[in-house]
Order: C-alpha cells, then structure tokens, then sequence
C-alpha cells in the first residue's frame, strides 16, 4: 500500500485568464467539437512549453487557429492527453465547479433510487473525467483515475464531506489506469474512521462489503437491475449456479426470490467468505452454497458428472484490458459460452455477461454465437441489457458503455 502523495498532484488554483494554453493541430478539433470529450497527444501541438505542463495541469484547449474550445486536464507524457471538463473556456474550475457537478450527479441518482446505494459520479459521463464516486450508505469509496482529477481530490473530498456528511470516505487510488497517468497507487481511509465491514442493501437483499480490501471499489452496482432481473427468474425453485460469483449478488437474491438451490463458484477465497456471510445474513445458508474453484474448470467438471441447472449466470471480470488482448478474450467468451450452455439444462436460462469496454456488442453476441454453437445448443435471446442508471453513458465516448449482457432461454 503507497500512501504517499503523487508527484505534481499539488490542488489545482484556476485562472482563466492566467491559464496555459495548449494548442491542436490543423483539423485536429473536429472530433471534439462533435461531443467526443477526449484529445489524443498526436492531436496537439506539442512545443516545449506544452511539454513541461505538469501532469494534470487545467489547460484552455484552442483550434489551431487560436480560438478556444474550452478547459481540460492535461497530460504531457499519456496518450490521452486532453480530458475535456468545460466547453467554456472561461469557466473557472474550482470548488464551486466541482460542487455543482457532483450535486447535479446527486439528484439524478435521488430521482432513481430510494436508498443511498449507487454509483454517484460515473466520470466523464457525469462531466468529471476519471473520477468514480460509489455510495454505500454512510461511507463513499472515491478512484481518481486521471492526473487532473488527482489534483482536484482534495476539492471533491470537501465537497463530498459537506454534501453528504459521510461516516468515512475510502480512498481506493489503485487502478492499473493511474500508472498510464504516472500516479502511485494508494488505499487509505481520507476521511473520517472505517473499521467494520459496510451493510449494503440491493433489491431487498443485504450484503456485507469491503471497501478497502474488495475488488474495485468492494462492489459492483452495474448489475444491479441484471441481478434482479435473474433472481426473478428463479423464482419457483429453480437450481441456479453462479460462475464468477464474486461476494454472491447474482446467487444470494436468486435464492431469496425461490430457489430452491444455489451453487456459487470463485476463486477468491475473501470473496467467497464475504457471500456466505451475505447468505448468512439473509437467512440462506442452507440454500447457497459457495466453492472456491476456476470457473472454466469447475463448468467442465460439472458437465462431465452430468449436473444440470436451470439457471446459469456467467459474470466474468474482464477479458480484454487492451485493443491487442480483443482476439483472445472473444476466445475466452466463446470457450466460456461453450462450457456454460453444457451446464445448462434444456429449457433453462443462461446469463452472460462482458464488462470488456474493448470488446464491442457486436464481436461479444458473435462470440456467445459460436459458444452455443460449439455445446451443440439453440435458444433464443429474451434480454440484452447494459449497466445499471447509475452508470449513465456519455452519448459521445463509447467506453462508457462498457457492460454487455445477453439472457437466454436454451432449448
């Protein structure tokens, strides 16, 4: 755990007037004029004084004429190196700016949901590039995922603190994005004290998260409505089996709506741990049960000792961190289809899932396509779905709509 503070990541004082300037090309604009908030370093002119910006400096953004484009976070030495924040140029990024951003994030997430579980900022989707904002109850477990936004952290936590008066705020600054952005990597409790687990509450069922120590930031919210989704189908008594259960969302509220009998399969045992206390804690630790296994290895024992279930999830985390590793992990998908659909009993249900921003819907549908065909089964496509509200999508940058899923009934 580092927990020292990055190199140039001094709060940011803005100025529009006193502000440095970074120019684009000749018709390197045209891109961001059309909504795409992202500039590339081979878009900008990149003279010595834009060079010696420090990571994360608050830039005025100009056409290669001169004229403005509005204020961004920049960085010299990534290939993102533009994050547009404002269109106005004259827009000074501040406290106040910040307090207005993550209070209209607020309402949005008020008007859709009834308790204070939910992610609270979605980065540039909610008009702060590279910063994450999840809420469990009383506590907010904060990713700084860009230079610039490191920078302001100091002004987001202020602001967080005196909106919502949070028990703790936590701190998990160790994404693998931060070293493209020249960041350390950090986990601590920023403010206030966390020494117990946190008690979330998801479509009427409890859960027990780790903020500090769980994967991201200890829970994932985008399957949120899939996870209700499922669980509604099980009703009835079905036999669900939860590959890549992580902390048990998909099996515990399978297993509350009916379910007669849940299996789930991780292979990390401190997960594993955190979903049979979740069974415990809802009343189902007779119905779930929870193995520590791959997901590949388990699904092929399965299917050979014959077993069959009438439902199967497959939530796998990501396959493709980068456009070279795509060939492989539509491989893995494909193999992954395979296995599952072998599981899976005829006429049940099969649940998969791709949280790949670099693997598209299409390559995703095509690749579960050739699974089924490769276990010898058919069906019919009765759901896609995305991420949950609460992971609203910026209608110019695709990544943000990284989360695939697709529900079949098999024959």
């Amino acid at each position: 755990m580092d927990t020292e503070p990055s190199v140039g990541t001094e709060p940011i004082a803005d100025d529009p007037a006193t502000r440095p300037a970074v120019a684009l090309l000749p018709a390197r604009h045209r891109r961001l004029e059309a909504g795409h908030p992202w500039i590339y370093s081979n878009e900008v002119r990149m003279d010595d004084a834009v060079l010696a910006l420090p990571p994360g400096a608050l830039v005025s953004l100009r056409r290669a004429d001169g004229s403005a484009l509005g204020v961004a976070m920049f960085n010299p030495h990534s290939l993102l190196a533009a994050r547009l924040i404002d269109r106005d140029a004259g827009r000074a990024v501040g406290r106040r700016f910040i307090a207005r951003r993550i209070e209209r994030a607020l309402r949005l997430r008020q008007q859709l949901f009834d308790e204070p579980f939910y992610r609270l900022v979605h980065a540039e989707a909610d008009g702060l590039p590279g910063l994450v904002v999840d809420r469990i109850g009383d506590v907010l477990v904060v990713q700084s995922n860009a230079a610039g936004m490191a920078r302001l952290e100091p002004l987001v936590l202020d602001v967080l603190s005196a909106a919502l008066q949070p028990r703790a705020i936590v701190l998990r600054n160790d994404s693998p994005v931060r070293g493209q952005e020249g960041l350390p990597t950090e986990t601590r409790v920023a403010k206030g004290e966390l020494d117990t687990r946190v008690l979330l509450r998801e479509n009427g069922a409890v859960f027990p998260v780790d903020p500090l120590a769980g994967q991201k930031t200890g829970w994932f919210f985008d399957q949120r409505h899939n996870r209700g989704f499922v669980a509604n189908l099980a009703k009835g008594g079905a036999r669900v089996l939860d590959l890549y259960c992580y902390t048990g969302g998909f099996a515990v509220q399978a297993s509350r709506a009916g379910a007669a009998e849940t299996l789930g399969i991780d292979r990390s045992e401190p997960a594993l741990a955190l979903a049979r206390e979740a069974a415990m804690l809802n009343g189902l630790d007779k119905i779930c049960s929870f193995r520590c296994g791959e997901a590949f290895a388990e699904a092929e024992r399965l299917a050979a000792a014959g077993e069959r279930f009438d439902i199967v999830i497959a939530d796998p985390p990501a396959f493709a961190k980068s456009r070279k590793e795509v060939p492989a992990a539509l491989r893995g998908y494909r193999k992954l289809a395979r296995l599952a659909a072998a599981v899976t009993g005829r006429g049940g249900i099969l649940f998969l899932a791709s949280c790949s921003y670099n693997v598209g819907e299409l390559e995703f549908a095509e690749a579960v396509r050739r699974g089924l065909a490769d276990a010898g089964r058919s069906g019919r496509i009765i759901r896609t779905e995305g991420a949950g509200p609460d992971h609203p999508v910026h209608p110019s940058l695709p990544e943000t709509a990284y989360l695939k899923s697709v529900t079949l009934s098999l024959d």
